[in-house]
């Protein structure tokens, strides 16, 4: 107990402290290594709470690939970053009533843990023993059943955010060609191809 109670504690204050630098950090490609061990940190917390699916899906899935995903586009592409920090306290308003209504929420959850103990025994499900089934499939068995609406709309507002992310990096450059699909369905065999007769030792 005491060498798993070390391990939480130092798992949960590098944690903390790297999630801090992320946002801290001035260096952009900094940022996203701070992230990387963040996520590390968090996943040997999941293995303690025995939960090693969920550990090796955050090391597989956001280490990676989101995060060396961040890495790549921050190293390699040519973003200005202080032209998209100009729009910074236009959005302020926006994004301090989105802040306010999630911090409500999480207000009236730990509330309603608190004032009414019992909402606690209704909404966990019950955990099966470790004998009878394996933790990713009793995992398996209660997303894809009990909360398979939630599990969709979790996707689909990745979804968005994957779009939105796409939109807020796409630049407009001056001289450069598009390819317009459009056009070339529509684009027919006469206007691509000339067909030329040449009378045999005449040439071209």
């Amino acid at each position: 107990m005491i060498v798993q109670g070390l391990a939480f504690y130092l798992f949960a204050f590098v944690a903390v402290a790297s999630a801090v630098m992320v946002i801290s950090a001035r260096n952009p490609v900094h940022s996203v290594l701070f992230l990387i061990l963040s996520f590390f940190n968090a996943a040997g917390l999941f293995v303690l709470m025995g939960a090693e699916f969920l550990a090796m899906i955050l090391v597989v899935v956001y280490v990676g690939a989101v995060a060396v995903l961040f890495l790549f586009v921050v190293m390699m592409l040519d973003i200005n970053f202080s032209e998209l920090r100009e729009g910074f306290l236009q959005y302020l308003p926006i994004g301090a009533l989105i802040g306010i209504i999630l911090l409500a929420e999480l207000i009236l959850v730990l509330g309603s843990w608190i004032a009414v103990p019992e909402t606690s025994a209704v909404a966990a499900a019950p955990i099966p023993p470790p004998e009878k089934v394996s933790n990713t499939l009793a995992l398996g068995q209660l997303i894809y059943t009990q909360y398979i609406y939630f599990f969709q709309a979790a996707g689909l507002i990745l979804l968005v955010a994957m779009v939105g992310a796409i939109v807020l990096t796409l630049r407009q450059r001056p001289g450069v060609r598009k390819q317009k699909i459009a056009d070339q369905l529509a684009r027919r065999r006469e206007d691509a191809v000339e067909v030329v007769k040449v009378e045999p030792g005449s040439g071209i």
